[in-house]
């Protein structure tokens, strides 16, 4: 397993978290054998897939909005053996859980269980690519906390399909070159499939229930080690990559409340995505457009942010007030318009000020315009602040997840240990649950070779 440790190390990896990645390979292996996957060590498949942290860009993708991303040298390891038959059995290694499926295009899907993930990538495989015939037997161990904002979900989907991709050879299935001609496609694809989009002539159906984007799944098969990088989606287009400090690092807290993507919470979720769609189809009433993201109509005309607004004051929507719309149209606006441009700069000139500022202006919008925030994440990016963090924000859904920190390499174990105890004073209950640690922007997915 230490070639493991070797090849993520290549990769990027920092040599602690490339090391700690062996004894996740360790579980999957076990939970393999304990499976009685058939084929022997020699035929194994390797990968990682990491979770990714949105530095910014809260609920900007699907409107067709910025992000600025890396991948985190956190993620899921996963080891699998292609079968000669069409069923899948995956183990989660760390918890023993088992689920099979087959590869099928009517494959139903349990929502509230890790295997909606699952079944949806392998319903959407045998939909969209016919030549898919072979499943596996695959093993992950993960060491992202659940339900944190941190794209665990989506990670497990790319690493399921990854699998699905490799034993089929899905990359000289005729649909597939014509459809997924690179990995900002690919992340644009699976972006669709969780979601329940259709993707070009690639139908959609329900999904896992999120209405969301492509942008986590962009970060994690995109993002490179030591890197920022900025896209617009809509559809996906890279506009650059920054350098990351070598003498800054992130931490991240996760809040120990999930964010959970079920019953109201996932209501709560696709409420800020429902508002974009309600806000679009405003204008293009108003306009006689087709414009198909919020994106493409705000980039219409000079005038056409100003225009939006005139007509949400007037709008007479059933689901949502006019202030409701404004408020999700102006953070879009400062958030993906005026933020992430000027943060990339800060971030390319090395100006802390600057971007702390910047910052705390996206943080704001969160919590005054977006609207999903909790007092847990709202807290640890003030405590964030108090105990010397050049910037801090939350990221992911909301509703619960995480924050990230940024701060000087040399100092941030202490840094950490400070945050934990400023937070474990005023939510003790929460802090029991939450988790802290270090992390460098990462590699994005990648395979590796067995030894």
């Amino acid at each position: 397993m230490s070639g493991f440790a070797d090849a993520l190390r290549a990769v990027g990896m920092s040599d602690t978290e490339s090391r700690r990645k062996t004894h996740l390979f360790e579980r999957c292996a076990g939970a393999l054998t304990a499976l009685d996957a058939g084929g022997g060590p020699t035929t194994r498949l390797a990968f990682f897939v990491p979770g990714r942290i949105e530095v910014l860009g809260k609920h900007t993708d699907y409107a067709g909005g910025r992000s600025l991303l890396c991948a985190m040298e956190r993620g899921f390891t996963v080891l699998a053996v292609p079968r000669a038959d069409t069923r899948i059995r995956v183990v989660d290694a760390r918890r023993g859980e088992h689920r099979e499926f087959t590869l099928d295009p009517a494959l139903d899907t349990t929502r509230g269980d890790w295997s909606n993930y699952v079944a949806t990538v392998v319903r959407s495989v045998a939909r969209h690519f016919p030549s898919a015939h072979r499943g596996a037997d695959i093993a992950f161990a993960s060491d992202l906390p659940p339900a944190s904002g941190m794209s665990s979900s989506s990670a497990m989907v790319i690493a399921i399909f990854l699998v699905l991709q490799t034993v089929n050879d899905l990359t000289h299935d005729e649909v597939y070159r014509a459809i997924i001609t690179s990995q900002e496609a690919l992340g644009n694809y699976l972006g669709a499939v969780e979601n329940g989009r259709s993707y070009g002539s690639l139908a959609g159906d329900r999904g896992v229930g999120t209405l969301g984007g492509s942008q986590d799944q962009t970060a994690i098969l995109c993002c490179r080690a030591g890197v920022l990088s900025r896209y617009s989606f809509c559809p996906v287009r890279a506009e650059g990559e920054i350098l990351f400090p070598v003498e800054r690092t992130f931490v991240v807290a996760y809040s120990g409340v999930a964010a959970s993507k079920t019953s109201n919470a996932l209501h709560q979720y696709n409420e800020a995505s429902l508002a974009v769609s309600e806000i679009l189809g405003i204008w293009n009433a108003a306009t006689a457009r087709s414009d198909a993201c919020l994106a493409d109509a705000i980039g219409s005309a000079a005038d056409a942010g100003i225009r939006i607004h005139a007509l949400l004051r007037a709008s007479r929507s059933q689901d949502f007030t006019p202030r409701r719309l404004q408020d999700r149209l102006e953070q879009l606006l400062v958030e993906s318009y005026d933020i992430i441009p000027h943060a990339a700069t800060a971030f390319a000139q090395d100006d802390m000020v600057r971007l702390g500022a910047l910052v705390a202006r996206s943080q704001r919008g969160a919590e005054t315009l977006l609207g999903n925030q909790i007092p847990e994440t709202i807290a640890l990016t003030r405590l964030a602040s108090e105990n010397g963090a050049d910037a801090a924000s939350a990221f992911g859904a909301g509703f619960g997840g995480s924050v990230w920190a940024l701060v000087s390499a040399e100092r941030a174990e202490t840094f950490a240990s400070a945050w934990r105890q400023a937070y474990r004073r005023e939510f003790p209950e929460a802090e029991a649950h939450s988790e802290f640690f270090v992390t460098a922007p990462g590699p994005g997915a990648v395979q590796l070779n067995d030894t």
